[in-house]
C-alpha cells in the first residue's frame, strides 16, 4: 500500500478540468466519456429517485451532465481533489459539492435514492470500506450504478499504451485494477445485490446496478 503523501500526488496530478478539456479535445475521451453519460442516462431513465450523490465527482461534469437531463432533483458530489470541488462549485449550479472521502462519507444513514460511484473504485484506497459506506447512506429501497474498466484483455492493452502517451497523469492511479469477476465477488462479500450487470465500450467497461 502506498503512503498517503504518495495517494494525493497521485490524486492531485489530475488537471481539474481534465474531463471537461477531454470531451473538447480528445476525440477517444469524448467517444469514452460520452457513451458512459448515455448509458447512465439510460438507466436512469428506468429508476426511482430524487437525491442523488456521486462519489468521486471530481470537477462536476458527469454529475452536471445528469443534472442537464434531471434538473428537478437533488444532487450532491463528494471528491478528496478539493481543488476539483472548488472548480465544480464556481462552474456548475444546483449540485452541492463537498470535500470528502468514499470511505468516511459525511452523510446520515439512508440519505439518497441513487449513487453513482463511475470509475472511481480503482483509485480508493480501500474498496470495501468504500462501499460499506455507500450502502449505509443508500436508503433501503435505492440503487448503487457502480462502473469501471472490466479488466479485459483490451483494456489492459489500450490502458498500458494510455497511460504512456496522452493519459500520462494517470500513470499509477489504479491503485486496485480489477478484474469484473473479483469485482463481483468484492460486491456479493458487502452484501449488496446485484440487478444488472451489462458490458459497454467494447466490453471494456462493465456497469453494475446494485441494490440492498
Amino acid at each position: 500500500m502506498k503512503s498517503k503523501k504518495t495517494l494525493k500526488d497521485i490524486w492531485y496530478q489530475v488537471p481539474v478540468e481534465y474531463y471537461q478539456e477531454g470531451v473538447k479535445h480528445s476525440k477517444l475521451q469524448k467517444i469514452w466519456h460520452g457513451g458512459k453519460l448515455r448509458n447512465c442516462l439510460e438507466l436512469l431513465k428506468t429508476t426511482q429517485w430524487n437525491t442523488l450523490l456521486d462519489v468521486g465527482c471530481a470537477s462536476g461534469y458527469f454529475i452536471s451532465k445528469v443534472r442537464d437531463n434531471f434538473p428537478e432533483r437533488k444532487y450532491v458530489g463528494i471528491d478528496v481533489y478539493e481543488k476539483a470541488i472548488i472548480y465544480g462549485k464556481k462552474t456548475y449550479q444546483g449540485i452541492d459539492f463537498k470535500v470528502a472521502g468514499a470511505d468516511k462519507l459525511p452523510f446520515k444513514n439512508n440519505s439518497f435514492d441513487l449513487v453513482l460511484f463511475y470509475e472511481t473504485i480503482e483509485h480508493v484506497k480501500d474498496p470495501e470500506k468504500c462501499l460499506i459506506e455507500i450502502k449505509r447512506v443508500l436508503n433501503p429501497k435505492g440503487h448503487l450504478i457502480l462502473a469501471m474498466d472490466s479488466g479485459n484483455f483490451l483494456f489492459r492493452i489500450i490502458w498500458f499504451i494510455w497511460e504512456r502517451t496522452y493519459g500520462r497523469v494517470w500513470q499509477g492511479a489504479h491503485l486496485h485494477p480489477f478484474y469484473h469477476k473479483n469485482l463481483e465477488k468484492l460486491i456479493n462479500d458487502v452484501g449488496f445485490k446485484i440487478n444488472k450487470k451489462m458490458f459497454t465500450h467494447l466490453g471494456m467497461e462493465v456497469v453494475f446496478v446494485l441494490s440492498k
